[in-house]
This record gives structure tokens, C-alpha cells and sequence, in this order.
């Protein structure tokens, strides 16, 4: 059984920092693309940054020089490092992986981690 772990989330004043960490585990032959997304009270979900399994990555134009996603291939681990952060920033934010496994090639999500930023 594939799991996506969460971890980090928390309160943080506005201008502060915290890292996000999603560890996958289980019968997993190749993690392809991975990301986060948020959502936040009444509002949609939205992807905020995307990885590849080669490194190539996108973000959300309102996390753009603040955000910095990663990944530890090795450990099967993908990091968000959040900068600067603001009151908007609030969500629970989800990591979701693209990866492989005997069976199949499918999507997993996490449970979720909340992060708040106070003004």
C-alpha cells in the first residue's frame, strides 16, 4: 500500500518561514511528477508548485519568489520551503505524487497539513 505522509505545517506570523515535507512509502517502484496544492476556506484548490522526477519546476504566480519546492529522490521525500509568508498563505496544503508501482501508474494524494499565518 502506497502512502503520502504530510509534515511541518503550523502557526506562523506573517514575514516568518516553515518547510513542508511529503515522505512517500510503500510498494513504490518510481515517483514521477510531484507537487502541492492548497486550499483554502471558500475557495478552490490550487496548485502551488510542481517538481519532476528530473527537477524541472513550475509555481503558482502568488507563491513566485517565496516558495522553493524540492525533492530527496533517494528517501522518497519532496520538501516546500515557504519564505515571506502572508495571511493569504493560510490553507490546509496536500502533497501529491504521480508514481508507479507494480500494478499501475496512478495519482495519491496526502491528508493534508494546515498552515496559518497571523497578521
Amino acid at each position: 500500500q502506497v502512502q503520502l505522509v504530510e509534515s511541518g505545517g503550523g502557526l506562523v506570523q506573517a514575514g516568518g518561514s516553515l518547510r513542508l515535507s511529503c515522505h512517500a512509502s510503500g510498494s513504490i517502484f518510481s515517483l514521477n511528477a510531484m507537487g502541492w496544492y492548497r486550499q483554502a476556506p471558500g475557495k478552490q484548490r490550487e496548485l502551488v508548485a510542481s517538481i519532476t522526477s528530473g527537477g524541472t519546476i513550475n509555481y503558482a504566480d502568488s507563491v513566485k519568489g517565496r516558495f522553493i519546492i524540492s525533492r530527496d529522490n533517494a528517501n522518497n521525500t519532496m520538501y516546500l520551503q515557504m519564505n515571506s509568508l502572508k495571511p493569504e498563505d493560510t490553507a490546509v496544503y496536500y502533497c501529491k505524487a504521480n508514481l508507479i508501482t507494480q500494478r499501475a501508474l496512478l495519482d495519491y494524494w496526502g491528508q493534508g497539513t494546515q498552515v496559518t499565518v497571523s497578521s
